[in-house]
């Protein structure tokens, strides 16, 4: 299976082959057929290679079984790609607006400062005088 392969491209090829060996009176068991599969995977597919190897009987699954399985990891593995690929572009937008608005934020940042000072100030006054009134 080649790395852009979709399941249902490769499922098809190996059909054809398949058929060329029933042509030549040459019948392929399901078992052989399925080892060659997971054997021709890339390595996308290793995590479910192994969940098949380790949690099922090859012996007693059928061809489509493993393609349908295959399938379904396929679709995940795309709508995890997908996912991934959105909130990446989601975050460098966002970098770039915070780039963008470092400077504004740098001066809000001193008025903010320069009005926590005010405040302290004003605070720092009343209490001298209340210390003094009660002395």
């Amino acid at each position: 299976m080649k790395e852009d392969e979709n399941i249902q491209d490769f499922y098809m090829n190996i059909l054809d082959m398949v058929n060329a060996f029933d042509s030549l009176r040459e019948k392929i068991s399901d078992e052989k057929l399925i080892r060659k599969i997971i054997r021709s995977l890339p390595k996308r597919f290793d995590m479910k290679v192994t969940a098949i190897e380790e949690a099922q009987d090859i012996s007693s699954k059928k061809v489509e079984e493993l393609i349908g399985s295959l399938k379904n990891f396929e679709i995940v593995i795309n709508n995890r790609e997908e996912k991934k690929g959105k909130s990446i572009a989601f975050v460098s937008n966002a970098d770039i607006e915070e780039a963008q608005g470092d400077v504004e934020n740098e001066e809000n940042l001193v008025e903010e400062i320069v009005l926590l000072e005010r405040q302290f100030n004003k605070i720092l006054k009343h209490a001298d005088w209340r210390h003094r009134s009660d002395g």
